[in-house]
């Protein structure tokens, strides 16, 4: 074999070799979550459709998982934009899946500012960094980053906040100046729909998977999921709520969860049924 056909060989190993430790995006999986330090925010905006009742069933199977049960993470409920319509009441399920490590900013918009603010000063001063799972719109992230900066003034956001969205629409019903604020102040990582397979990103939204039940072997998992379910059934499409599709025909739609794969290194996952081939259990 000759020299230079070996160096070509090896050079196109070590290229597959950094290659397999980027993001489709090219960023290097290990420059993002740190799960010794950093703080996960799922937010779920749960207006109107009720794709995110069936997020957090997902969002709570990835954290039961040994691999990321160590993780810091902070639930928020109720971080909707303008958009119209009614909000899917996700209080039950969310007690449920995370006790009370979850926040209501419906309830209290202020009051849940300043709560998520208090976890998130502890994160930054301890040297760690806040990633935003941005299951909905931003309005909930500009408020908390605006409080946050009065706090520390001198804090570079846009090292320490990483918000991760992957709707259009999402960002189409964020009030425009927040939008506006969370990308000048943050990294803000837009990835592809979660929607959609084979785009690079997870497609979480199948109208026709149902074989959850028989995946999802650990009792407190399956009742998590059993609840999303009935939820999503109980109100979708109800008093001009979104119908979702994929609901309506008894399948599943945690698409939103597209971000947190992101967020922790595993967009690989080509879609539902991946997934629950994945993390089906504990």
């Amino acid at each position: 074999m000759r020299a230079q056909t070996l160096v070509s060989i090896v050079f196109a190993l070590l290229t597959l070799s950094a290659n397999a430790q980027k993001g489709n995006d090219g960023i290097p999986k290990a420059k993002r979550f740190n799960k010794q330090k950093d703080l996960l925010l799922a937010q779920f905006d749960c207006k109107t459709d009720v794709d995110d009742l069936h997020t957090i069933a997902a969002f709570k199977t990835l954290v039961s998982q040994p691999e990321f049960s160590d993780i810091h993470y902070h639930a928020v409920a109720g971080t909707y934009g303008v958009q119209e319509g009614l909000y899917v009441p996700p209080n039950e399920l969310l007690e449920l899946a995370f006790g009370q490590n979850w926040t209501d900013a419906h309830e209290n918009f202020e009051n849940a500012v300043e709560k998520v603010k208090k976890l998130v000063l502890a994160t930054l001063r301890d040297n760690g960094n806040i990633w935003i799972a941005e299951a909905g719109q931003s309005d909930f992230s500009a408020a908390l980053i605006k409080a946050v900066k009065k706090d520390m003034p001198k804090l570079n956001s846009l090292k320490r906040f990483h918000v991760v969205q992957h709707s259009d629409w999402n960002e189409k019903v964020t009030d425009g100046n927040s939008l506006t604020y969370v990308k000048e102040n943050t990294t803000y990582h837009k990835i592809q729909d979660g929607n959609e397979v084979g785009n690079g990103t997870p497609g979480f939204r199948s109208p026709s998977y149902r074989q959850w039940k028989t995946k999802v072997s650990d009792k407190k998992l399956n009742d998590v999921w059993q609840l999303a379910v009935d939820l999503g059934l109980k109100y979708n499409g109800k008093d001009g709520r979104y119908n979702n599709e994929a609901v309506a025909k008894g399948g599943l739609d945690f698409s939103d969860l597209s971000e947190t794969c992101y967020i922790l290194g595993i967009e690989d996952i080509k879609d539902v049924s991946g997934f629950f081939e994945r993390y089906s259990s504990k």
